[in-house]
């Protein structure tokens, strides 16, 4: 069941990673500009931070199970769409389509597994998950690379279709209904936004969630400025940075494993906790590597130590985080997931411009959003020590 869940929350970075090859051929064979090819990927963005508060609380009214198989084969429908789009309008509107019911699996993903577990066997389930949803960032881009020269484009969408078709036959088979009848919410819309409100107002639900999307906001960081932190900093060839890149993804892999054997000895706030400082030590490492550094330039070895402590220390934070996030949501587990996932996109759409603000030769902006976003870290953990959750 778990892995078939990982499936359905890997379609989202999955999309994105294998997608990003393609957007060259895209100008070219519709004759837009680039940043009109590249609103396929904000609008996919949007879209998936949208779906995630629509399939969230309609899963606690609803169940989880038939909104999961609706969210597969409307993620199977719009790949097919795209992959046959005659013009950049259809492209438009099948990954609107795409981002929206694909929102479904990394939403409820999350709910069903706090309907079947409890306690630390949640957390040792969430870095399970997302060791598993771990590898879609790592090899969409080789999937991308190698479809592309021979299906152009459009063999990515249905490549895309495929690995969707893969999902709803998991689906089908290994995850049943996990939202009893009697444990559902009833009420309309009115209601809805009512429990929406009353998970984001609890407190220990609101500092386990901004230290998940804050953290968040700092791998997503790293993300927008490697391109050009390694590119054109340190001067490393594209097919050189997609192989550091990868490195660095094994990063989160490697820690998220770790993390799942961890959590049967430490409690998961221990282990976030130390990921936490990890996290923290790895952005003053990088501030002092970039201030020790000539102007434009970075050395190979300095910079992915601390890419590589950053991200084996996030692999610590994030499923503990969204385990502990989830836990705290009071009974409505499809609301909170909604705005935790909902949260995690919008603020991953702030960051990435952010980043780029001084151009492709400084580290300077990424090194500002980073700092930010662990400020808001560090002052979500204070809250978490001061309100921790009650046993259960």
């Amino acid at each position: 069941m778990l892995v078939a869940l990982a499936l359905t929350g890997a379609i989202g970075p999955f999309a994105t990673d294998t997608y990003l090859p393609a957007l060259p051929l895209i100008v070219d064979e519709f004759s837009v500009t680039a940043s009109v090819a590249q609103l396929t990927l904000t609008a996919f963005m949007i879209a998936m931070a949208a779906g995630q508060l629509v399939f969230g609380p309609l899963s606690d009214r609803l169940g989880r199970r038939g909104l999961l198989l609706l969210g597969s084969v409307g993620t199977l429908v719009a790949a097919v769409v795209c992959a046959l789009a005659p013009s950049i309008e259809v492209l438009l509107l099948g990954r609107i389509a795409q981002g929206f019911f694909g929102a479904a699996g990394i939403v409820l993903s999350k709910a069903i597994v706090v309907d079947v577990g409890r306690g630390a066997g949640v957390a040792k389930a969430f870095a399970t998950l997302m060791a598993i949803q771990s590898i879609a960032p790592v090899i969409a881009p080789l999937f991308g690379g190698a479809v592309v020269p021979f299906g152009g484009w459009r063999g990515v969408f249905w490549l895309l279709a495929a690995l969707s078709a893969i999902t709803l036959v998991g689906v089908l088979v290994a995850v049943p209904e996990s939202l009893r009848p009697a444990d559902r919410r009833t009420g309309g819309i009115a209601s809805t936004l009512s429990d929406m409100g009353a998970v984001a107002g609890y407190g220990p639900f609101l500092a386990r969630m901004s230290a998940f999307v804050f953290t968040f906001g700092v791998l997503f960081s790293y993300i927008s400025a490697s391109p050009f932190i390694y590119q054109n900093m340190v001067g490393l060839s594209p097919t050189a940075y997609a192989v550091a890149f990868t490195v660095n993804s094994l990063g989160i892999l490697v820690s998220n494993l770790a993390g799942a054997r961890l959590v049967g000895r430490f409690a998961p706030e221990r282990i976030l906790f130390t990921g936490v400082a990890g996290v923290a030590t790895a952005v003053v490492y990088l501030a002092v590597v970039v201030a020790l550094s000539p102007a434009g330039t970075l050395g190979l070895l300095p910079v992915t130590v601390g890419f590589l402590l950053l991200t084996l220390s996030i692999g610590l934070v994030l499923p503990n985080a969204a385990a502990l996030s989830m836990q705290a949501t009071r009974g409505r587990s499809g609301s909170g997931s909604a705005l935790l996932g909902a949260a995690q996109f919008s603020l991953a759409a702030i960051v990435s411009p952010l980043t780029g603000l001084a151009g492709p030769h400084s580290a300077l902006p990424m090194l500002l959003v980073m700092g930010t976003c662990m400020a808001v870290v560090l002052v979500a953990v204070r809250a978490m020590i001061s309100r921790p959750l009650p046993a259960r």
